[in-house]
């Protein structure tokens, strides 16, 4: 279960042009978990108004299933921003589906305040990729339009002008200050992508990072990365086994008046339970999807 307290998985947050109509098709059966339509990066600046009707026709007429559909806008800094902004208020209010809106470059709140009074109604997300979002991450991840948040780590990365390393020490202060603020207020958040999409191994590596540190997933630039991504997240069949024996040997111990229980020569109290169901239920909710 994310940290918004529902069970929806966002173990693989995919990329897809929303120029590219063979792309918008080809996704309707791709096992992510959830879509970013980008209108912004992966958009050259001759495709932009072209990609904005095209988009909001496929989200009218193509099925998409359970996936999340997020569409990622230019920003309000852009010729383009307002007006993808008002296109798919329109497009949503003629039945395109739109799970939520994703805002490039959030640094303070006041830039979530200025894309809802655009498009009411409708769920926000934050990339989350200067050093100035960094720091207010907090406050950003307080409004109350605010659903996601997203890691731009190649932003992010330029700004602060870092190196690669395959620890990602550079980004941790980032990556943790964003996790904190998510996990106090509620929202998903979404880790970065990893750009070599052809090295399993190292995105193996990082997939299993950020789930440590605690991401409920991880965005991604090429279907090839969905498997690795999809399993990195998930509940393994250990922690699930594990789960099922916590609640099973607690409830044994309410019966008995214990306030604890034992299980594998751990304690484990209530906490462990709450851990335990939230395990089960997006277990639960991975199966339903059939990725």
């Amino acid at each position: 279960m994310t940290a918004h307290g529902t069970s929806r998985p966002y173990r693989s947050v995919l990329y897809i042009p929303g120029s590219k109509e063979r792309a918008l098709e080809k996704a309707t059966g791709l096992a992510c978990d959830a879509i970013i339509f980008d209108l912004e990066d992966a958009v050259a600046v001759d495709e932009k108004v072209n990609a904005r009707a095209i988009l909001a026709k496929a989200l009218k007429e193509a099925d998409y299933g359970a996936r999340a559909r997020i569409v990622r806008v230019n920003g309000l800094d852009t010729e383009w921003g307002r007006d993808d902004l008002r296109a798919f208020a329109a497009a949503i209010r003629e039945g395109a589906k739109v799970d939520a809106i994703l805002i490039p470059k959030v640094s303070r709140k006041s830039d979530l305040d200025a894309v809802a009074d655009l498009i009411p109604g409708v769920p926000l997300w934050a990339m989350m990729e200067t050093a100035l979002g960094m720091l207010n991450a907090a406050e950003i991840a307080s409004h109350p339009r605010l659903e996601g948040m997203v890691m731009g780590t190649n932003d992010l990365a330029k700004e602060l002008q870092s190196r690669f390393r395959a620890d990602r020490l550079p980004m941790m202060a980032g990556l943790g200050t964003c996790l904190l603020a998510a996990k106090a207020f509620g929202k998903i958040i979404v880790d970065g992508v990893y750009n070599a999409f052809k090295d399993e191994e190292g995105l193996k590596v990082e997939c299993d990072q950020g789930r440590d540190m605690g991401f409920d997933g991880k965005t991604l630039i090429h279907p090839a990365q969905l498997e690795i991504a999809n399993a990195a997240f998930a509940p393994s069949a250990a922690e699930i086994d594990l789960a099922q024996r916590q609640i099973a040997a607690f409830d044994e111990a309410e019966k008995a008046g214990l306030g604890v229980a034992v299980v594998d020569g751990k304690i484990v109290e209530n906490l462990h339970i709450v851990t335990a169901r939230q395990i089960l239920a997006k277990a639960e909710a991975i199966a339903a999807l059939g990725n």
